[in-house]
């Protein structure tokens, strides 16, 4: 359903074994099921994914489970079946690594930044890329999306972050410029409330 927060993990090579295999673990949640020289095979929820081993920088998984995209260092994503690992799409345009991406919302369209500092916009049904920010002087580290997606954020190794309206294809504002690279971006919800905390002894009438 829309809103609903999408699904997120790590794999981390601890060395090789004797046979020159990787020996990889992953996050909590996840469990890598088999590792061969060549390729991976990762395991969550019932689900095997499939991926080229040391070419992943990134997954995510669409807000209904059917479907998980992930990016690569070879500049290209895929989204693929859940439930088997069938590759769907190849989403090809970005000249360098594909360092993140996410799917919005509604499952049909995905975000990705990358190396090349442009950020686009993707339909997970036909692979076509609908939208393409640029704006960035450095390779974009991370993405949010602005509730169901008329806005979204960037943050990139030139030290900014960036609001973007997606229907206009132009960027709103410069948030922030810290003057170094900034790694990850996330949206909440703020109020205006301040929790002043519990009395000890209710208050007398």
């Amino acid at each position: 359903s829309p809103g609903k927060p999408t699904l997120y993990g790590s794999l981390t090579c601890r060395g090789l074994s004797p046979e020159g295999t990787p020996e990889i673990s992953a996050s909590e949640g996840f469990l890598v099921g088999e590792v061969t020289k060549g390729d991976g095979k990762l395991k969550f929820g019932g689900f095997f994914l499939f991926f080229t081993f040391l070419q992943i920088t990134c997954l995510d998984i669409s807000s209904g489970g059917g479907l998980g995209v992930s990016a690569s260092t070879d500049g290209t994503m895929k989204i693929w079946q859940a439930a088997n690992g069938e590759i769907r799409r190849l989403l090809e345009g970005h000249v360098s690594d594909v360092n993140c991406c996410r799917f919005f919302p509604s499952g049909l369209v995905v975000l990705s930044g990358g190396m090349d500092a442009q950020l686009k916009i993707w339909s997970a049904e036909d692979a076509s890329c609908v939208v393409t920010f640029k704006g960035h002087k450095g390779g974009i580290l991370d993405t949010a999306i602005v509730d169901r997606g008329r806005n979204v954020l960037s943050c990139s190794r030139d030290g900014t972050a960036c609001l973007w309206d997606c229907g206009k294809s132009s960027c709103l504002g410069i948030i922030t410029d810290c003057g170094s690279p900034i790694n990850g971006i996330a949206v909440g919800t703020a109020d205006n409330s301040l929790n002043l905390g519990t009395p000890e002894k209710a208050p007398s009438k």
